[in-house]
């Protein structure tokens, strides 16, 4: 059985809740943002958590590339092993290559490059290594010969952390996941994880691990205690250190936090340091105020839950316990707000078709953006139920109107999908449904006109970067 973290009122430990009332506050009236999640920890104790219904707890989130920071931490514990060193060279690894990668700089590649993105490439080559490895990423990207010198700039290019994830499970007999268990995952107390695969087989790296907000924050206090947890030194002594220091400058990214160089499989920030994934997944620690955010969300505009978090999360933070009637009031208050997060559901639509208008046994083909392509509507003792039929399969959901309502259909493999779905017909006989994929910062908005024959439409407000059906909109389920 997992231990919860521990957990302490935020004036206990020196934070202001009405700073982290006003961040919580900042993330919904940006109409940008969906947050999904947020867990804030002080001196190693949760003061703050929560999660946007119909998100919950318990449920594994896409992390996209915070993925990469679990696969450096894998990289960590193999140079602790013996079985990676960071001065290896990178074809000494794969040597059935030797013969193909005859340019120098690709021959001089060693693990630290990858490890902090500096393979010597300018810029993303993962669509160019992949045609150029006829499907094999690492032997695309070891061909591809490198514009400037190992070590001398940053690209960010999803074969480095691909092919540190190939080493690993080369030369540990198995995948990520099974190399993690024992030495990260177990120790850390955290249970359900799912990482997705490439298409040879192995497990990403660069993306792709589903886990929970607790696990990210978990992540994160590792970190922040030097690698230690519960007074067992899991990571190499130094090895933080190493991992979350500048390696290689980043003066031409976007945003100001992109700015502030990179580490190994970390971006520093302008304060203290992260991982960070696709649409707003972060793990940010603070050293230097003792302090981890974990947050999941669906937005395109990361920098602005950065820019949040500094406005409000920074000034909140004190060296003493606070005290009083008025800080015990504010606990309370932001205890209440977060037990009662929602996400918005859709509006100006009724739940039921005006009278007169039969749309019970409708079905329509759809078009868009999307894995639709085609949806069937019926009124039973239940309500409401939509069919979702994508290339592969169909899904049988409930349609929620007035609230979200989740659903778990099954995909062909009998795995769960958990999708929640809330919706209602517009004045005009439009049925408008969003569709939120549970296990993913995704969301699918699809409309559907009244009008005989006419077919329905779909798009996505955040668009997913691996899936195309809608059995790849959960979490590989793997045994615990």
């Amino acid at each position: 059985m997992t231990l919860p973290l521990p957990q302490a009122g935020p004036a206990d430990e020196g934070v202001e809740a009405a700073g982290v009332d006003s961040f919580v506050a900042a993330l919904e009236a940006a109409p940008q943002i969906e947050p999904h999640s947020l867990m804030l920890l002080r001196h190693g104790r949760v003061v703050a958590q929560g999660w946007w219904a119909p998100y919950a707890e318990h449920r594994p989130h896409l992390l996209y590339s915070v993925s990469k920071s679990f696969t450096g931490t894998a990289v960590a514990f193999a140079v602790q092993e013996g079985l990676l060193g960071l001065d290896d060279t990178v074809l000494s690894r794969f040597p059935e290559l030797d013969d193909e990668v005859t340019d120098p700089r690709s021959r001089s590649m060693k693990v630290r490059h990858l490890a902090a993105m500096a393979s010597g490439h300018q810029d993303e080559t993962i669509e160019r290594a992949m045609v150029a490895g006829s499907g094999d990423l690492v032997r695309g990207f070891l061909t591809l010969p490198p514009d400037h010198d190992p070590g001398s700039v940053f690209a960010y290019n999803q074969p480095c952390t691909y092919t540190l994830a190939a080493m690993v499970q080369r030369a540990s007999g198995g995948s990520l996941t099974q190399y993690l268990r024992p030495r990260l995952f177990d120790p850390l107390g955290i249970t359900d994880v799912g990482w997705q695969r490439g298409p040879g087989g192995a497990e990403l790296g660069f993306s792709g691990l589903h886990a929970t907000t607790d696990a990210v924050a978990r992540l994160g206090l590792l970190h922040l205690q030097d690698g230690r947890w519960q007074g067992e030194q899991l990571l190499p002594e130094g090895w933080v250190e190493q991992a979350t220091r500048v390696h290689v400058a980043t003066p031409n990214q976007a945003g100001a936090d992109w700015q502030q160089g990179y580490g190994f499989q970390f971006w520093r920030s302008r304060h203290g340091y992260r991982a960070d994934g696709a649409y707003g997944q972060f793990c940010v620690v603070l050293p230097e105020l003792d302090v981890v955010l974990a947050t999941t969300a669906a937005t395109e505009d990361m920098q602005a839950i950065l820019d949040a978090a500094w406005q409000h999360l920074l000034p909140a933070m004190h060296d003493e316990p606070l005290t009083g009637a008025v800080a015990a009031a504010a606990d309370r208050t932001l205890a209440t707000r977060l037990a009662g997060l929602r996400l918005p559901v859709v509006t100006d639509v009724q739940p039921q078709p005006a009278p007169g208008r039969v749309w019970s046994g409708r079905r329509a083909d759809v078009g868009g953006q999307g894995p639709l392509e085609r949806v069937e509507i019926t009124r039973g003792d239940e309500g409401w139920v939509m069919e979702l039929t994508d290339s592969v399969a169909s899904y049988r959901v409930r349609l929620g109107t007035g609230d979200w309502v989740v659903t778990e259909p099954l995909d062909p493999d009998g795995a769960v999908v958990p999708l929640a779905t809330s919706g209602g017909w517009s004045d005009d006989d439009v049925l408008h449904v969003d569709v939120v994929f549970l296990e993913t910062p995704h969301r699918l908005r699809v409309s559907w006109t009244g009008a005989g024959g006419s077919p329905a439409t779909q798009r996505w407000l955040t668009t997913p970067l691996h899936a195309g059906r809608i059995s790849q909109l959960h979490s590989p389920r793997v045994p615990v």
